[in-house]
């Protein structure tokens, strides 16, 4: 069984954590930093394969590898085959390179939807599902048209953190359409203009 999957960057800052065994959100903090200072400390030339008994148990091994300034990191237990790890994680950054035209840190970040999209198209509950990179591409491709674009999420997280109202946005047949009760609050009372500003960014995005 796969027991989870981590992309950080070459600071240890986390890009992308899934584990399939429940950890409470401060254990798993815990078992990113271990596993930073792990292959910080590794040299260049030696094994991508690392026993980590003592963060996840026996019979626990991790497979890493560096990709520009992300490490890609594979956990898994001896169910597993230790070549195929590595072979899977190299099929998952081709499908990511796919995707983005060559991935790098930012692309991780700011499509974090799509890339868990991506990882779960190869890996669900801990058992592979798929390894041809093309197949996981195409299916993502069609999933990708239901996403909102990367630049209206930064801003709807910026909308919430000033005004604390969720907008709800989707394209009807009739095209776009806004639900939200803080619509009908700003504009039926203050008018305020960076609201309306907002909303006509929003709008010029999604068009």
């Amino acid at each position: 069984m796969i027991r989870g999957v981590i992309v950080m960057n070459d600071r240890g800052k986390p890009r992308l954590v899934k584990f399939y065994e429940f950890q409470p959100a401060e254990k798993q903090q815990e078992l990113i930093r271990s596993i930073y200072r792990v292959l910080c400390s590794r040299a260049e030339n030696v094994s991508n394969f690392v026993k980590v008994d003592s963060l996840f148990g026996p019979d626990v091994r991790l497979v890493y590898k560096t990709y520009a300034t992300l490490y890609f990191v594979f956990i898994f237990d001896s169910s597993e085959n230790e070549l195929a790890m590595l072979d899977l994680m190299q099929v998952f950054v081709e499908a990511l390179d796919k995707c983005f035209s060559n991935v790098c840190e930012i692309d991780v970040v700011f499509n974090f939807n799509k890339v868990h999209t991506i990882l779960d198209e190869f890996i669900l509950g801990g058992q592979v599902l798929e390894t041809n990179s093309s197949e996981v591409v195409k299916t993502v491709e069609e999933i990708s048209k239901f996403f909102l674009p990367p630049q209206l999420c930064v801003c709807l997280i910026s909308f919430r953190y000033s005004y604390g109202y969720d907008l709800l946005f989707y394209a009807g047949s009739r095209g776009l359409q806004i639900q939200s009760w803080a619509v009908h609050q700003f504009l039926a009372g203050s008018g305020d203009s960076i609201f309306i500003a907002l909303v006509t960014s929003f709008i010029t995005i999604l068009c």
